[in-house]
């Protein structure tokens, strides 16, 4: 079991896979930063100077002019503004990772192409009038050789006199 985990672990798959978690990591706090400090203060301005991470529910009975000081209170709250933001955040992300993949696809898809000898196309099949030709040559060769079927009447079979 040791050695399945030693060559699991040294194969370029786990390798990978770290890689694109902490890349993954890094690009979640670049998207973070896109959505809090580039997106939202300019919808912030358009809705009349809202913050959206600063939407929220207090579910106590005393009131709190910002979400900070309802947290710093412990005060049990439903946080709508901070669920926009991250929803926005996955969004961007979702889409990021579409092009990523799509590019991906095409760029196989190109090698691919490049890869497979494109397939002879099967020739025609011949023209009817070749293939009664053909048997006809046939039959005479056959007649002309004393073959099975010699003498005999290429249109009945039957034995000619």
């Amino acid at each position: 079991m040791i050695n399945e985990f030693r060559e699991f672990a040294v194969k370029g798959n786990a390798f990978d896979l770290a890689v694109g978690v902490i890349i993954g990591a890094a690009f979640g706090s670049i998207v973070t930063s896109l959505v809090n400090d580039i997106i939202m203060p300019p919808i912030g301005f358009i809705t009349g100077g809202i913050d959206f991470s600063d939407i929220f529910i207090n579910l106590s009975e005393v009131e709190y002019t910002s979400l900070a000081a309802a947290k710093e209170a412990g005060a049990a709250t439903i946080n709508i503004g901070v669920f926009i933001n991250r929803v926005i955040s996955f969004l961007i992300v979702a889409w990021v990772l579409f092009l990523l993949v799509r590019q991906m696809n095409r760029m196989k898809r190109r090698e691919e192409a490049a890869q497979v000898p494109p397939t002879p196309a099967a020739p025609p099949p011949p023209a009817p009038e070749l293939v009664v030709l053909e048997q006809i040559r046939d039959l005479l060769a056959r007649d002309q050789a004393g073959g099975p079927g010699a003498g005999r009447s290429p249109t009945t079979g039957r034995p000619q006199s």
